[in-house]
């Protein structure tokens, strides 16, 4: 029982950890129509500014800087990169950010190297939380959950309750209605894509800190982030919050569990049968806990193509 409560807490917090990376491309695509495959590296530059700047201000003074910085790239990055291919659709979109992302992760390594850099938990975060049977569960896994939902509500908020969240809202829908309302449509674009960049570089400053900062953790979270974008529902963040619970609860589940369709086809007297066909039959749920994820969205887009929350076209 112990188990499965430490899996279903390592489960959410890794469910809330891809919320963060993935509420900025879910801000992004909703506003602006562009799914923007450099968006894991802002996770990735996140976490190497924080790194950085720790040892001259300080890791809470890094926290609050690294997603400033990120900002603000991301907003050089619309401005001067992505507001040129727009018009020219998705297919440039997609190829300049993908371009844009193999370049950030080379200058990564030649800054950084091609290795793991040594970005630790601050010594007055690196506590147990509570000890249970015997094992402690890190306070820092917990603060990085917190994070998460006060930046849920925070988004939520900003977006349903301020003049601010209106016209971005109105801009997704009625970009000319709004320009026509005397608003700057671009600069709001602009400022969306930044903000989604930020918020992707302050989930790298966190759990880059608990996780290990290295080249390749972009590439590692990336496809992930997508899978959660795509089962939430483009554009939906209530739906990206709820795909991201769903995956990282099923594939922490998953990755402790030894159950097998040999073992279930045994209850029913196949299990002579099952252990003799072999294959799939006798493999564990933990061997396959990699492609759960994959299989869910397959499962979302059979279903309902439009996400577990997204709109129906």
């Amino acid at each position: 029982m112990d188990q499965i409560l430490f899996a279903l807490l390592n489960g959410t917090i890794y469910g809330l950890l891809l919320f963060m990376v993935s509420a900025g491309l879910t801000l992004i695509f909703g506003m602006m129509g562009v799914l923007n495959f450099a968006h894991a590296s802002f996770y990735m530059l996140g976490a190497y500014f924080a790194y950085t700047l720790e040892p001259v201000i300080g890791f809470w003074c890094a926290l609050l800087l690294s997603p400033i910085l990120v900002m603000g790239l991301g907003v050089c990055v619309e401005r001067f990169i992505l507001r040129r291919v727009h018009a020219f659709g998705h297919a440039h979109e997609l190829l300049v950010t993908f371009g844009l992302a193999v370049v950030i992760a080379e200058l990564v390594k030649m800054v950084y190297g091609n290795f793991a850099v040594d970005y630790r938990v601050p010594a007055e975060l690196s506590f147990a939380a509570f000890t249970l049977s015997g094992l402690d569960y890190p306070f820092y896994r917990l603060f990085m959950g917190a994070v998460a939902v006060v930046m849920f509500i925070a988004v939520y908020l900003l977006l349903t309750r301020t003049r601010v969240g209106i016209v971005v809202r109105s801009a997704i829908y009625r970009p000319q209605t709004v320009e026509a309302l005397g608003h700057n449509v671009p600069l709001v674009f602009m400022g969306v894509f930044g903000i989604g960049a930020g918020l992707a570089g302050l989930a790298g400053a966190v759990a880059g800190a608990f996780y290990t900062t290295n080249p390749n953790m972009a590439l590692e979270l990336g496809v992930m982030v997508f899978v959660v974008v795509v089962v939430g529902g483009l554009g939906s963040m209530g739906g990206a919050m709820a795909a991201s619970l769903l995956i990282g609860i099923t594939n922490s589940l998953a990755v402790g569990s030894d159950l097998r369709a040999a073992d279930v086809l045994s209850l029913v007297g196949l299990g002579d049968w099952a252990e003799q066909a072999g294959g799939l039959l006798t493999i564990s749920v933990s061997s396959l806990a990699a492609t759960l994820p994959f299989f869910i969205m397959l499962l979302v887009l059979m279903l309902r193509p439009s996400g577990l929350m997204g709109e129906k076209e």
